[in-house]
């Protein structure tokens, strides 16, 4: 069975080396949707409390938020640098509450202080797909991402991993077979 939920991102992007108007910088509202798939837990009765994934996806997804999505090889990306360094806000401001742990994957590699990602290919809706599961995969087990940004939609199957060890309390991952959330432990 699956648990579904929802994340809305805002950002902003651009299609470096693209011959139409997606080449100038503009903003979306993007919507992913993370279909988690195991077993029902018999102690909750469902797979994985929605919450419980927003919250996961969040702790890495919050750097898409209301950031700037640039390809390591676009023009804009050092002036953009210059630009946030002459203000002295490249490496943060105390405005700046909205920011997760920075990452670096093969794909991308977020910079949170300047609320700024870098990709190694074009953002499109099948690029966050890639990037997002390459983050969640080893948190979450995915059985479907589809990712919508204006009018453009993709979708992704993925065969699930296996089952998540969880707690029949309420539903979340264990960690090392405790539940970080109520504290039960699992015992033998």
């Amino acid at each position: 069975m699956r648990s579904i939920t929802r994340i809305e991102l805002q950002y902003a992007h651009r299609f470096y080396k693209f011959k139409g108007e997606a080449q100038y910088l503009h903003g979306h509202t993007g919507v992913l949707t993370i279909e988690v798939e195991d077993t029902v837990n018999p102690g909750v009765n469902m797979v994985f409390p929605c919450n419980e994934i927003q919250k996961t996806a969040w702790d890495v997804l919050k750097n898409f938020d209301h950031a700037l999505i640039l390809r390591e090889d676009d023009p804009l990306l050092p002036a953009i640098l210059d630009v946030y360094a002459r203000q002295g806000i490249k490496d943060g401001a105390p405005t700046n509450q909205m920011k997760g742990a920075a990452f670096k994957t093969e794909l991308a590699t977020a910079y949170p202080d300047c609320r700024l990602v870098v990709t190694k290919e074009t953002m499109t809706v099948e690029g966050m797909i890639k990037i997002v599961y390459e983050l969640l995969k080893d948190k979450l087990n995915i059985a479907r991402l589809t990712f919508t940004s204006g009018v453009n939609a993709a979708t992704q199957e993925y065969t699930p991993s296996g089952t998540v060890d969880r707690c029949p309390l309420c539903g979340i991952a264990l960690v090392d077979g405790v539940c970080p959330k109520c504290g039960y432990q699992k015992r033998g």
